[in-house]
């Protein structure tokens, strides 16, 4: 199971965050366990009973897209409603003559890959989306490229060949003044990914990826957001909004003074806050605990959860935060942008939530010695909140 601690060991935790996340590439053999994690059954399940229009799920042949009339059908069931219905028979066509296959955000419909997104979502901090890609030819799906986030393949079936180039432009960015040059000279890396390897590629790598191996190839592209230094100025902003001077009209008609005086006022207030050394860890905690993760019911239970040990239940946000607040007798649990203020006996049920693992209210219960009809008013704020769900039943 690739959960975060699953992640850091197998990627090299702390040394790998220190030496290689975001400044090169880094190649590690045989380091996924891919059993269970994502099969052909799976994706030829999902493509069969899934109604997927592009770009969900898409055909790519030197780096054009391919028509979608050129393996489906338009089908209109009684209620009008109307979708693409995949022919396999030519489908199997474009992919036989060098198309490659795209599934974008299989995490949402594969519990197995949603897990292993959810656990490299907890080891780096940020949101996680996993695509995967099959092909069947030493032709280039889509060309020589560079993406604007990280990477991380996992190689589950077969081979594919890796020719990377480092960066021509250094971190760009999806909305950037200017694009990328194409590299020149060779690659600095050759490689040849076999089941269970791993490879990072920070943004703006260029790379060309090729099935020339001679064997059909299935691997899985967990793509990360980039946080960047526009994206801290935009939190900082928001945190500002209480203070007047961004609250004041622009002098737009104003002289040139008033206007001098208005920028001056704006500029002592963001110089303040970006002087605080603790800055990107308060900004680390903000986005921890508002990221709203994945929303999941908890069907049945509509109205609270009875007092039941055998309920299982899970936080829904990728990260959550809990705190001590030691002159109030009082801990504060924070996820999903809520915070919570419960009694310091709580902390002990409230942090096996934490580990964004499956646990019963009953072990809740135990952990912190309280009765389980207590936990389960606690959970019930949480799912309200839309921080926690139950994903056990247990009826």
């Amino acid at each position: 199971m690739l959960d975060a601690a699953s992640w850091a060991g197998r990627l090299g935790g702390d040394k790998f965050l220190a030496r290689m996340y975001h400044r090169s590439y880094a190649h590690i053999p045989g380091a996924a366990d891919t059993a269970g994690l994502f099969s052909w059954d799976d994706l030829n399940r999902i493509i069969a009973t899934q109604r997927l229009e592009p770009p969900r799920l898409r055909l790519s042949v030197d780096g054009e897209m391919v028509p979608l009339h050129r393996y489906a059908i338009p089908t209109t069931n009684r209620r009008a409603v109307t979708w693409s219905r995949i022919q396999p028979s030519d489908f199997h066509a474009q992919l036989r003559d060098g198309a490659s296959l795209v599934l974008d955000a299989v995490e949402k419909i594969h519990p197995a890959v949603g897990a292993a997104a959810e656990g490299l979502a907890r080891f780096l901090g940020t949101s996680v989306q996993a695509n995967v890609y099959a092909s069947w030819t030493e032709r280039e799906g889509f060309g020589r490229h560079w993406d604007d986030h990280d990477v991380m393949v996992v190689q589950l079936h077969g081979s594919k060949r890796w020719r990377l180039w480092g960066m021509t432009r250094e971190a760009p960015t999806f909305r950037d003044l200017e694009s990328p040059e194409e590299p020149e000279g060779g690659p600095v890396a050759d490689l040849v990914l076999s089941p269970g390897d791993m490879l990072y590629l920070p943004r703006g790598w260029w790379h060309a990826v090729t099935a020339d191996q001679g064997t059909e190839s299935l691997h899985l592209t967990f793509g990360t957001v980039a946080h960047t230094g526009a994206d801290l100025m935009l939190w900082v902003v928001d945190q500002l909004r209480a203070s007047l001077a961004l609250r004041r009209d622009i002098p737009r008609f104003g002289s040139l003074t008033e206007q001098a005086d208005f920028t001056d006022a704006l500029r002592r207030e963001v110089a303040d806050m970006m002087g605080d050394p603790r800055l990107v860890e308060r900004w680390a905690e903000s986005i921890d605990t508002t990221d709203l993760g994945h929303a999941i019911p908890s069907l049945p239970y509509v109205d609270g959860l009875p007092a039941r040990g055998e309920i299982t239940v899970k936080l829904t946000a990728p990260r959550g935060r809990l705190t001590a607040n030691p002159a109030e007798g009082t801990v504060t649990f924070s996820a999903a942008g809520t915070a919570w203020d419960f009694a310091e006996s709580a902390a002990p049920a409230l942090g096996t939530l934490l580990t964004n693992q499956p646990t019963t209210l009953g072990e809740m219960a135990d952990s912190a010695g309280l009765e389980v009809k207590d936990v389960a008013e606690v959970v019930s704020v949480f799912i309200d909140g839309h921080a926690v769900a139950v994903v056990g039943t247990a009826l």
